[in-house]
């Protein structure tokens, strides 16, 4: 049905920079808010941004002036442009989308789908 793919996570030393990308495809009507969270070994899977469907955006504030989550509704993508990046970056990335699509049977869905995931790591 619907799925969301990511790439480009990777290891990269402290100060450098990273960029993810998230496609959607699928039988897709529209997607509202899409973004990235991340989850840290030991830790709890946390918002990294957000960008609704007219662009309104939000970041956690430990990524703010680094991180920046650029959209294109035209090829269902979202990105994150991930630059000065920290050892505390360090985690899996994963991509999400509110989506509205159509199920097996032409009926309509709303979903909340999930990327596969993708690791980064930042260490010198």
């Amino acid at each position: 049905q619907v799925q969301l793919v990511e790439s480009g996570g990777g290891l990269v030393q402290p100060g450098g920079s990273l960029r993810l990308s998230c496609a959607a495809s699928g039988r897709i009507l529209r997607i509202d808010d899409m973004g990235w969270y991340r989850q840290a070994p030991g830790k709890e899977r946390e918002l990294v941004a957000t960008i609704s469907s007219d662009g309104s955006i939000k970041y956690t504030d430990s990524v703010k002036g680094r991180f920046t989550i650029p959209r294109d509704n035209a090829k269902n993508t979202v990105s994150l442009q991930m630059d000065s990046l920290k050892p505390e970056d360090t985690a899996v990335y994963y991509c999400h989308a509110n989506i509205l699509a159509i199920g097996p049977s032409d009926e309509y869905i709303v979903l909340k789908s999930w990327g596969q995931g993708t690791q980064v790591t930042v260490s010198s």
